[in-house]
This record gives structure tokens, C-alpha cells and sequence, in this order.
């Protein structure tokens, strides 16, 4: 578990580090999505039979990076958003 989360980290750190400008997040805030990111790429790793869901691999850390940065680029726009209304 404790693995889960550090990766989780790692992954929202990494999904940070791909997209450009400034992301002001928390790091619990980039913990909590590096790890929905993550078990989203674990998930479509099993789905394709490359590995399970608590297992690491190349194509599931992959697909874990991408959603989290496609979850950041939410949160900004939601909180961009919140700030114009």
C-alpha cells in the first residue's frame, strides 16, 4: 500500500512535469491524482491483459501519467473556472 501511494506521487509529480505553465496544486492534491491516475492506467493495463491491477508495468505507468495530467488539466479548469464566476 505504501508503494501504491509513494508511486502515486511519482506519477503526479511526472503528469506535473509534462504539462506546461504553472499547476498550483498541493502536494496532497498531486498525490490524490497521481493515485486516481494510477489505478486508471492499472485498470487499462488489466483490461488489456498486459498486467493486474497492483502490478507495475510500462504500458499501465503510462497510461497512469497521461490521466493524471489530463486530471490536472481538469482541476485547472474547474478552479479557473470558480475564480471567473
Amino acid at each position: 500500500m505504501i508503494g501504491f501511494i509513494v508511486f502515486g506521487l511519482v506519477v503526479g509529480a511526472l503528469a506535473r512535469l509534462v504539462l506546461p505553465g504553472d499547476q498550483r496544486l498541493s502536494i496532497l492534491a498531486t498525490l490524490l491524482i497521481g493515485v486516481v491516475g494510477s489505478v486508471i492506467g492499472g485498470v487499462v493495463a488489466n483490461a488489456l491483459g498486459t498486467g493486474d491491477l497492483m502490478e507495475l508495468n510500462l504500458l499501465g505507468a503510462l497510461v497512469a501519467i497521461a490521466s493524471a495530467a489530463l486530471l490536472i488539466v481538469a482541476v485547472d479548469r474547474v478552479r479557473a473556472a470558480s475564480r471567473s464566476a
